[in-house]
């Protein structure tokens, strides 16, 4: 399986490739993006490592592992991901700090998960328990948290 560009009513989502580190590292360089998944903001050369370990795969026949960065007009505001594991695909999404508030997680995740069931896949997700926001997203493309705790967050399914 392979990640393919996509479009929504205001995104582009475009294939993950390591030109993107620089101007994403930027997308990404805020401390507080981090409060709930850990780590800390990513340098460029680290971004492109990440992007090369990402796009190489995991190395299992049965494990996909698809990415794309987020492109409204002409500037990259965040990511999306998903771990297709058999016809289950994991997804996740980041918009960086200063794109946030306007929908676009929103909308890049209805197309995330969009595309994702064009492929026929069952789509969960893990949320922190006090990551309001991304169980707002979680819940508007009709996922719903269960009581399963993994690493201390949520599964929805």
């Amino acid at each position: 399986m392979i990640a393919t560009a996509f479009s929504t009513s205001r995104l582009t989502l475009l294939p993950l490739a390591p030109l993107y580190a620089e101007e994403m590292a930027g997308v990404l360089a805020d401390p507080a993006l981090y409060a709930f998944t850990g780590g800390e903001p990513p340098t460029v050369d680290a971004l492109r490592a990440r992007y090369e370990r990402q796009l190489a795969g995991s190395g299992r026949a049965d494990e996909h592992w698809l990415n794309w960065v987020i492109q409204a007009g002409d500037e990259l505001i965040g990511f999306v991901q998903s771990t297709v594991t058999g016809s289950t695909a994991e997804v996740a999404w980041v918009i960086g700090s200063a794109w946030q508030g306007h929908g676009y997680a929103k909308e890049a995740a209805l197309g995330l998960v969009d595309w994702l069931k064009a492929q026929e896949l069952r789509i969960v997700c893990h949320i922190h328990p006090d990551h309001s926001a991304s169980a707002a997203v979680a819940a508007a493309v009709g996922l719903s948290r269960t009581d399963q705790l993994d690493d201390g967050e949520y599964l929805y399914t």
